[in-house]
């Protein structure tokens, strides 16, 4: 993982962890978008994210999604892994941010989130704990904390959970 803070700070900041927030395209899936030709959107999803998704919830750490796409896959993927806070359809990712923090009573700094492009921005600098993608727009790179070695889709999420569970207490 590159790292645009010190270890220490990665460290300072990842302890307070208690939400991951995560984009859908480009950072759950590998920002493909697949049409079939009745119309149906398909995704595919990386069993490994999937699993670092489930050892963060095991240890209490929430995970979320706020993505500006509405998509039955990404519902179903989120019922599969037990993800109960799913915002689809959000064009002001913010604005989510801002209602999933009064909702669950948790401050921005013990919350992080893994985005790849412009939308994600406001959220990215708005949380405690930020992270791009390998292959995020450039702009997010420079703009996140963490960046990870792996691209969206191809076990990005998971590197990310491995990180923040590193510096949690068991």
């Amino acid at each position: 993982m590159k790292l645009n803070i010190s270890q220490e700070e990665l460290e300072a900041l990842a302890t307070k962890v208690r939400l991951l927030l995560l984009d859908v395209d480009g950072v759950l899936t590998d920002g493909m978008l697949y049409i079939s030709s009745s119309g149906e959107e398909i995704k595919a999803f990386n069993t490994q994210d999937g699993h670092g998704i489930r050892v963060l919830m095991e240890r209490n750490i929430q995970v979320g999604i706020i993505t500006g796409r509405v998509s039955n896959a990404v519902t179903t993927r989120a019922q599969d892994l037990g993800i109960e806070i799913l915002y689809q359809g959000q064009k002001n990712k913010l604005s989510a941010l801002q209602e999933i923090i009064e909702k669950y009573s948790l401050s921005a700094e013990e919350i992080a989130y893994a985005g790849d492009d412009l939308p994600d921005l406001p959220v990215m600098q708005a949380v405690g704990l930020s992270f791009a993608v390998a292959n995020a727009h450039s702009t997010v790179s420079e703009s996140a904390h963490c960046q990870t070695t792996y691209a969206g889709g191809q076990g990005a999420v998971r590197e990310i959970c491995d990180c923040i569970l590193r510096f949690q207490s068991p």
